[in-house]
């Protein structure tokens, strides 16, 4: 696979730390990641706490130093990308957090937290205001929303709201830093249904990242299980989750939640004799 053929490409990406104590050596975080996003393809990243997916991410979105590897998007290297080329950037790659109600500035209202990725990208006010119907309509949100603070919504609409605001600038690629795990189960599926629905509509690409592979199997066409800042197994969902090669991955389709008792057991049965 090509860079020509990728939307993002990451090869060999390390990213360490300064160590907790004064002295103390630096901790590396990611240990030669490499992992590639097609145009309108949504990769799973999944992982445990302190596996180094979020890390991926934030490093993605330059918000973390790299300190090797490469980061390309669109044909374009941008891990060295400099404070102003990164706010150009910003039009093709946005981000939807883990936490609808602190990725909000509770003091705007929705329809000025809406406004302003239009507005930082020169559009004008007018515009912007005449676009925000539009954007609350695609992720089925009431036109009244627009004049209300984010504290009168539930979770699961605060959460459509950063979807909004990530959708406002007509990205390529969104990072999605596990945006259902803040959201109770039946939210969690309204959420994941409407990301699928965006995706169809739009052509988006997701980086999606979470802890939890029930999730990870709903949303991807690919996933790429890490641990311990390291690749550990990549491939098409089914595959990935149906026949996981990787303990590590074995260990993480256990640990997904099944409703049905039998079907937990048939399925810990199945992956504890393979």
């Amino acid at each position: 696979m090509t860079t020509d053929d990728n939307l993002l490409e990451v090869a060999d990406l390390r990213v360490s730390f300064p160590g907790r104590r004064r002295r103390a050596p630096r901790t590396e975080v990611l240990k030669g990641v490499s992992l590639h996003v097609r145009p309108g393809e949504a990769l799973g990243l999944v992982g445990g706490s302190g596996s180094g997916k979020t890390t991926i991410g934030r490093a993605v979105l330059g918000l973390v130093p790299v300190a090797a590897g490469t980061i390309t998007f669109a044909g374009e290297r941008v891990e060295r990308a400099t404070p102003r080329r990164r706010r150009q950037l910003s039009k093709d790659i946005q981000v939807v957090f883990q936490d609808p109600y602190t990725s909000l500035n509770p003091s705007l209202t929705i329809g000025d937290t809406l406004a302003e990725p239009l507005l930082a990208q020169g559009v004008p006010a007018a515009d912007a205001r005449r676009r925000i119907g539009g954007l609350l309509d695609r992720v089925r949100l009431p036109s009244d929303a627009a004049g209300r603070l984010p504290r009168e919504f539930s979770g699961g609409q605060r959460q459509r709201v950063a979807i909004a605001r990530a959708l406002a600038i007509d990205p390529r690629l969104i990072v999605c830093d596990e945006p259902v795990s803040a959201l109770d189960l039946t939210t969690q599926q309204t959420v994941l249904d409407l990301f699928l629905e965006i995706q169809e509509r739009t052509g988006v690409s997701y980086l999606f990242i979470s802890h939890d592979l029930a999730v990870v199997r709903y949303i991807s066409h690919r996933v790429a299980v890490i641990d311990q800042g390291t690749i550990v197994e990549t491939g098409d969902t089914a595959e990935v989750t149906e026949r996981p090669q990787h303990p590590y991955t074995r260990r993480l389709m256990l640990a997904a939640p099944v409703a049905d008792v039998a079907e937990q057991r048939a399925r810990r049965e199945a992956f504890t004799t393979t």
